[in-house]
Parts: C-alpha cells; sequence; structure tokens
C-alpha cells in the first residue's frame, strides 16, 4: 500500500468528465515537456499549441501560470514518491539506486520550477510543504529497507543524502554525464563496506 500523501484541496485537481481529465492530463504533459525542454520560460501560448488545444482550454484548467507551475510540481512529486512502491519487488540496493538515479533527475527539474513559484509563493507554501513530506517517506523506506538487509550504510540518514542528491542537481545542472558520475561517487559511500579486520 502506498504511502504517499492525497491530494490537498489547495493543489490543482483532476477534473472527473472523463473529456475534460483527457484535456487536463494533455495540458500537463505538454507543460512538463515544454518545462523540460525551453525551462520555466516556456509561454502558456507554447504549452496550448504543443498539447493541440485552445488557449481558452488551458485557461479553463489552469486560470494562472501558477496554477500550471503547481500542477506540474504536484503530479511530479506525487509520482517520484509513487516510484519507490513500484520498485519494491526489487532488490534493496537496486531499488534504493534506481530511486535515486530517478529522484537526481527529478530534482533537476523541481528546482527551476520551484524557483520559478517561489516568485509568486512562500518557501513554506503547503505544495513545499507537501513535497518535502512525500520525498522524505519514501527516501527513508527505501534506505531503511536496505539499511535493513546490511546493504547501506547503518549511520546514513535520508536528509543527508537529499541534501547530497539536491547539491548534485544544483552543481551539475544539465550536464548527464556528470550527474552521473557524482551520484556514483555518492553511492559508492553510501553502499555498506564490510567490517576490517
Amino acid at each position: 500500500m502506498s504511502t504517499s500523501p492525497t491530494r490537498s484541496d489547495q493543489f490543482p485537481q483532476r477534473p472527473q468528465r472523463a473529456d475534460a481529465r483527457r484535456n487536463y492530463e494533455t495540458l500537463l504533459q505538454a507543460a512538463r515537456d515544454a518545462f523540460g525542454e525551453d525551462g520555466t520560460g516556456a509561454t502558456m501560448d507554447d504549452i496550448a499549441h504543443r498539447a493541440q488545444l485552445g488557449i481558452g482550454t488551458l485557461y479553463r484548467h489552469f486560470p494562472t501560470r501558477q496554477h500550471l507551475l503547481e500542477a506540474v510540481y504536484v503530479d511530479e512529486f506525487e509520482a517520484i514518491s509513487r516510484r519507490a512502491d513500484d520498485l519494491s519487488s526489487l532488490p534493496p540496493w537496486d531499488a534504493l539506486v534506481a530511486w535515486l538515479r530517478e529522484f537526481v533527475r527529478y530534482a533537476a527539474t523541481k528546482r527551476a520550477l520551484a524557483q520559478e513559484m517561489l516568485t509568486s509563493i512562500d518557501r513554506d507554501a503547503e505544495v513545499f510543504h507537501a513535497s518535502r513530506e512525500a520525498i522524505t517517506s519514501a527516501g527513508d523506506r527505501l534506505l531503511g529497507r536496505a539499511q535493513a538487509a546490511g546493504v547501506a550504510r547503518a549511520d546514513a540518514q535520508w536528509a543527508d543524502i537529499g541534501r547530497l542528491i539536491g547539491g548534485i542537481a544544483a552543481a551539475a545542472g544539465d550536464d548527464a554525464e556528470q550527474v552521473e558520475r557524482l551520484l556514483d561517487i555518492v553511492l559508492d559511500g553510501l553502499r555498506a563496506q564490510p567490517a576490517r579486520a
């Protein structure tokens, strides 16, 4: 059973009608793609065009740019949190490594969205609080499982790993090779080492 948080009433809600829900999901995917390719500079017109929907449909679902940014942000942190549960069939170390590789990519894209959102809302806003809680819960579960299996350092804490991942995402930017190299170094340090004589 997933321990991911449920959507707060403050967060953008997916419509109930099938056609409206389809349009909502199409716009959300178009926004994710646009922000991924063009950064947060992608315009609402660009996103509507990419989704092949009218600008009126976009504004009906997302009355402001802030609503759209928050919807993408919430969708992404919910997805990365659920992913921790999806990996539970893998051996503990493999599950942790697979999730951290996905999480570092998430952290890089989330950073740009968060920076733009901070121009309109406070760092202590519920959307950021919910994101931190969901990620911490997912990271704690995977790390705890790896520690219980004796494959991750017993003294490691998710708070430390999360900071390292955030640092990698900030330092490496779009350099995918450097991201992987830095993450490999962190993973080497995280793996439990045999006791020395």
